[in-house]
């Protein structure tokens, strides 16, 4: 927070030895409400010296660079008490590795090729995991603030849909309390209204959404969606 209240921009500091991706990454980050880009690493002595000079809250990592492997820049951080937090960006499936970057603090794990919608969603949680603030009540809320870094739950997906835009339709409709149309949804997340009720429509029949007439309008009423609370 600022001395204002206000929430501080979240700062990310790209780490990606592939100048293209790492474009494309620093792009996205730069396209997300409440973010902005500290610096553009290719390499691990390069993020070093970066972070020397520069407030980062957040690395955008990729595990596999020219002069070391990225947990072992996120182990000196720790050993030197720097407290960033780290999204790992990867084409790794190794779980041993993933278990040794929760061990060092990786509070989420990317896997490359990935969309903006993905990056969106994680950094939006990411986002909401950090806000939250005071004590909690009990293991309740415990849970559901840890739950935010996660994504969406669920098995295969029905044909035609996918897993990056059905993140992106979750993440808008938590985000919006008081429940949207297809059409809104398909606006904020740039598909089309036909697509996104299809999404919707998922969701509530995965009891993570319910759904109500909208009336008020000439002609047919729109359905409105709206998330269940606690999911």
């Amino acid at each position: 927070m600022t001395a204002d209240g206000t929430a501080r921009t979240i700062r990310v500091l790209v780490v990606e030895d592939d100048p293209v991706a790492a474009d494309a990454h620093a792009l996205y980050v730069g396209r997300i409400a409440g973010f902005s880009v500290a610096g553009v690493a290719h390499s691990r002595s390069e993020a070093v010296r970066v972070l020397e000079r520069t407030r980062v809250d957040l690395l955008l990592l990729d595990l596999y660079l020219p002069d070391g492997h990225g947990l072992g820049l996120v182990r000196s951080l720790r050993a030197a008490g720097h407290g960033a937090d780290v999204i790992a960006v990867t084409s790794a499936r190794d779980l041993a590795i993933v278990r040794e970057g929760v061990s060092l603090g990786v509070v989420q794990y990317v896997l490359k090729p990935f969309t903006f919608a993905t990056l969106r969603d994680r950094l939006g949680r990411y986002a909401e995991f950090r806000a939250a603030a005071g004590e909690a009540s009990g293991q309740e809320e415990v849970d559901r603030a840890l739950a935010t870094l996660r994504a969406p739950e669920g098995g295969a997906l029905p044909k035609g849909l996918s897993g990056p835009t059905l993140e992106a339709v979750t993440r808008t409709l938590r985000g919006t309390p008081a429940g949207l149309t297809a059409a809104e949804a398909g606006a904020a997340v740039g598909i089309s209204r036909i697509t996104a009720r299809r999404y919707l429509e998922h969701l509530v029949t995965q009891d993570r959404a319910v759904r109500s007439p909208q009336y008020g309008q000439i002609g047919r009423p729109e359905l409105q969606y709206r998330w269940v609370s606690g999911r």
